[in-house]
């Protein structure tokens, strides 16, 4: 299931940032627009099949489609076992839309309010069939977004102009919603890690970054969340 809906997804992944419609039309390649038959849409296999490239014009096929789809695989395998039936499904689809909004913000610093508002409701859902209870989830929300809205708010009042985009505060408010306010000081903690990590990874590759450069918060944050989601559910088994 993961790599059936991660086809889609990387679908939205590289169209939506286009201006490309991605509910209409058939599926075809991005290179020459044929469209493309059944055999060539089956996950992964297709890909590795084709070699990458479209059987037709031999135009490079983008590598976000493999990507996600075996990054959206995993996530699943990884929810099914840890959680049962529904808890399951419940933190597959908060993955599956995390690992979205992780690529979207790292190639285009972009949090769609769309994907954004579907990850809350994800996280609504979740709170029938898991941990932890409403009243945390919901401080968890408020308490996310207020704080990187404050940050966002402060940093602008302190420079003069932005430092974090206008749909961080509201991916962070949506974790909290499906974690819980006590799992967000953590995530913001590994985020921040991550982050420093990257920078000092190009800094040995000799590309260090300038005081100006921008790190796709929000990618961090996606990055971080989810192995916080799965070691929430393996404590509370």
């Amino acid at each position: 299931m993961g790599a059936i809906i991660g086809s889609f997804l990387a679908t939205i992944a590289v169209r939506w940032p286009q201006g490309r419609s991605v509910l209409r039309g058939r599926s075809a390649c991005d290179g020459c627009g044929r469209g493309l038959r059944a055999h060539e849409l089956v996950p992964l296999v297709s890909w590795i099949a084709a070699r990458g490239r479209c059987t037709a014009c031999g135009a490079r096929i983008d590598r976000l489609h493999p990507m996600i789809e075996a990054g959206c695989a995993g996530v699943g395998i990884a929810a099914a076992i840890v959680a049962p039936g529904p808890a399951a499904l419940a933190g597959a689809a908060f993955g599956w839309l995390l690992l979205l909004l992780a690529v979207m913000d790292a190639r285009d610093f972009w949090l769609p309010d769309p994907l954004v508002a579907a990850l809350a409701l994800v996280a609504l859902a979740g709170a029938w069939v898991a941990p932890p209870d409403p009243i945390e989830r919901l401080i968890g929300a408020a308490g996310g977004f207020v704080l990187l809205w404050l940050v966002a708010a402060g940093y602008r009042r302190w420079r003069g102009r932005e430092g974090l985009g206008g749909g961080d505060p509201k991916l962070f408010g949506a974790i909290g919603l499906a974690l819980g306010w006590r799992m967000l000081p953590a995530v913001l903690l590994v985020a921040g890690l991550i982050g420093l990590g990257w920078v000092a990874f190009e800094r040995l590759r000799g590309r260090g970054l300038a005081a100006d450069d921008a790190l796709p918060l929000g990618t961090l944050l996606a990055i971080a969340a989810y192995p916080a989601w799965l070691l929430m559910i393996t404590a509370a088994a």
